[in-house]
């Protein structure tokens, strides 16, 4: 299943990644893939504040630190791979902790680390189109994140609507 929206700035990205933080649960990982600049961080922004992490928290991608830790409702750990080579350079961090624990895990530049992210995760793509639009596309598989997908859903149509 995949869902698209067009976002037409980067307050629309921050709003659709509040609804998303809003529905996650511990245990959720978010795997964010696409170019630079396409806002994998500003979506994750977003994701941090409806998960009730305070503004106080400047959500900033990690990628000298590759894992910034933010409290909220449930934690979120926020990590940037792209200076990885790939999934085995993770092994040293104990990413084991953070994808199987009680917090919600979000990845930019997933695709790096594919082979080790599990399969119930939510995977969001976002695209460049121009200065201020995005396309962002949504897939899942799995019962968990077919569950928190559905509240997403919802909320986005009936907020449109």
């Amino acid at each position: 299943m995949k869902l698209t929206f067009i976002s037409t700035s980067e307050e629309k990205t921050i709003h659709l990644g509040k609804i998303i933080g809003k529905h996650l649960n511990g245990g959720n990982i978010i795997a964010l893939t696409g170019e630079l600049g396409s806002g994998k961080t500003c979506i994750t922004r977003g994701i941090a504040r409806g998960m009730g992490i305070p503004e106080e928290f400047h959500v900033t991608s990690p990628t000298f630190t590759l894992i910034n830790e933010y409290p909220g409702r449930i934690p979120l750990y926020h990590l940037d791979v792209y200076r990885l080579s790939g999934s085995e350079d993770l092994k040293d961090l104990g990413y084991e902790e953070y994808f199987f624990g009680k917090g919600v895990v979000v990845i930019e530049w997933a695709e790096k680390i594919q082979d080790i992210i599990p399969s119930d995760s939510i995977f969001i793509y976002l695209k460049y189109i121009n200065k201020n639009k995005r396309e962002i596309k949504i897939t899942y598989n799995g019962k968990k994140a077919s569950e928190t997908i559905k509240k997403i859903y919802e909320e986005v149509f009936s907020t449109c609507h």
